[in-house]
């Protein structure tokens, strides 16, 4: 069953940071199996919603979304990012 890898970008202190990341991440993620369907900011909100930076990737299993997580190649990403930003990272299975 599929699984979901949702980031949201409570606050961004340093856009160098992320930039560096990410040009580490998007390689790192998609060479684990990771498919991007969604990156940005959120062109409308409903109830509590928070107009934060949001990323959703697409991976076959939550073990794989987890195994890309903790792969060395995410750990270089995580390293440069350091803190550059504050994140709620969650994995969350697809449904059916």
């Amino acid at each position: 069953m599929s699984a979901y890898w949702i980031s949201i970008y409570r606050e961004i202190s340093d856009e160098g940071k992320l930039q560096a990341y990410a040009e580490l991440a998007g390689p790192a993620l998609e060479a684990a199996g990771g498919r991007f369907i969604a990156r940005g900011f959120p062109e409308q909100t409903y109830e509590a919603g928070e107009p934060t930076r949001t990323v959703v990737i697409e991976f076959a299993s939550v073990d794989a979304a987890r195994t890309a997580h903790d792969s060395p190649a995410y750990a270089d990403a995580l390293a440069a990012l350091g803190d550059g930003a504050v994140r709620d990272i969650r994995i969350v299975p697809g449904v059916g």
